[in-house]
């Protein structure tokens, strides 16, 4: 777990700590199946299982906005682009924390282009995320776990595997030479393939 101070000239002189990528791993390692939204709204993966709660969601998202100032949107695709694709909030929950944060004083409109509002992190705002600083760095670090858990569980090559085989298999049993040998043996072949997966630890 590394996090280093340094200043941000938007944080009105206040320090700010960074976190990287593999902070906080480890409290929430035997945790259950992750994705969904935060308050049980679904998610990418149709999950109803409750990822962060209303305060480890506060705080992704005042350390997303101490890095640099950010619209809703791009608060969602930031914590999508950490969790590797595997979550992203949903505006119903991230939009109305916005406006609690702002409520707050922990975050302020900033000057920007365009319609969407642009917030930044008042110097209450670094107040607070130093403070609960040990608790950011947990939430912050169970996104590096779904990061690491749909890295891991990427089908991509199991999907082109299962394409080689349904090739191999159409080009091997769809000519006159398939007989029923042939057919018995490419089923032999494929039931001790299926054997040995299912004894892999």
């Amino acid at each position: 777990m590394r996090f280093s101070e340094h200043p941000h000239s938007h944080h009105h002189g206040h320090g700010c700590f960074a976190i990287g990528r593999h902070a906080g791993e480890g409290r929430h390692r035997g945790g259950g199946r992750f994705g969904g939204d935060p308050m049980g709204g679904g998610g990418p993966r149709g999950s109803r299982r409750r990822l962060f709660d209303a305060s480890e969601l506060k705080l992704i998202l005042l350390h997303l906005i101490a890095e640099n100032p950010r619209h809703g949107y791009d608060l969602i695709r930031a914590i999508e682009g950490l969790t590797g694709g595997a979550y992203a909030p949903s505006p119903g929950v991230v939009y109305p924390m916005l406006t609690m944060l702002a409520d707050m004083d922990l975050i302020a409109e900033q000057p920007g282009e365009g319609t969407k509002k642009l917030f930044g992190i008042t110097s209450q705002g670094s107040t607070y995320l130093e403070e609960n600083r040990n608790d950011a760095l947990d939430a912050l670090g169970r996104l590096d776990i779904l990061a690491k858990r749909a890295e891991r569980t990427d089908g991509a090559p199991i999907r082109r595997a299962m394409d080689n085989l349904k090739m191999a298999l159409h080009n091997r049993l769809s000519g006159d030479n398939a007989d029923a040998d042939t057919v018995l043996n490419v089923a032999a072949l494929i039931d001790e393939a299926a054997s040995k997966i299912e004894r892999l630890k």
